[in-house]
């Protein structure tokens, strides 16, 4: 079964085809994975990617797994990772969890984030890593729009925009719809449900599954393939 997430990581694939700037993307999502690392100063041999990153093929050294991607990204990668089903993860632990891209928002209930947690928790040893946005303090015109980005190639452009649409009954839950226009044409994908989660929230649903620190960090910021806008980065020790 096609998950939420797994469309919208073949969004980010898709662009990441698309952009001429593809080797620099490489190069900061590797260097932010790697600054994680070289802070807690721990070993990692296994990582496990939840959708997309474009760094993936760049840890040639490590035992790399990938979960949550399309059909046209699993071509992409080859054998050169592991691309498996995360319901076939089982009991499987890898060194470092990375599900970037507001992955956790992808629920439509408190329940549904916390089980999301508890299911990374499950597959991380050392440590998590995950982004938000800072939703407690979120500024009004970043709550129903994306900062919009247009990719260009050599031969054409596209625009990103996502639609935030609130509903009246639950302040934190909204539907989440793509529009991808490629020339004179418009692509709609969506809506997603998703959830805001807050920083508190978070870390108190990673110490109920198990965690033993929670860091929001200061220096490091992920910046989304089809956004301009910045999600904190956030790493769960376990």
């Amino acid at each position: 079964m096609t998950t939420a997430f797994e469309k919208y990581s073949d969004i980010l694939f898709s662009a990441y085809q698309h952009t001429a700037k593809s080797a620099d993307l490489v190069a900061k999502k590797k260097e932010i994975l790697d600054d994680i690392i070289h802070h807690y100063d721990f070993d990692v041999s296994s990582i496990l990617f939840v959708g997309f990153s474009p760094c993936i093929k760049s840890y040639t050294d490590l035992n790399i797994t990938v979960t949550e991607i399309g059909m046209s990204a699993k071509q992409y990668l080859g054998n050169s990772v592991a691309c498996v089903d995360i319901s076939a993860i089982g009991n499987q632990k890898f060194d470092m969890v990375v599900a970037t891209d507001e992955y956790l928002t992808y629920a439509a209930t408190d329940y549904d984030q916390q089980q999301l947690i508890k299911q990374l928790a499950g597959f991380t040893k050392k440590c998590l890593v995950t982004t938000l946005r800072d939703y407690k303090n979120l500024d009004f015109k970043n709550r129903e729009f994306s900062q919009p980005i247009m990719l260009r190639n050599v031969q054409d452009r596209k625009i990103y925009l996502e639609y935030y649409d609130y509903g009246s009954d639950d302040r934190n839950h909204f539907t989440a719809t793509n529009y991808i226009f490629d020339n004179d044409s418009m692509e709609v994908i969506g809506p997603f449900s998703r959830r805001n989660l807050y920083f508190k929230q978070l870390a108190k649903f990673s110490l109920d599954a198990g965690a033993v620190n929670f860091l929001v960090h200061k220096n490091l910021m992920h910046k989304s393939i089809i956004k301009k806008s910045y999600e904190h980065i956030i790493t769960i020790r376990f």
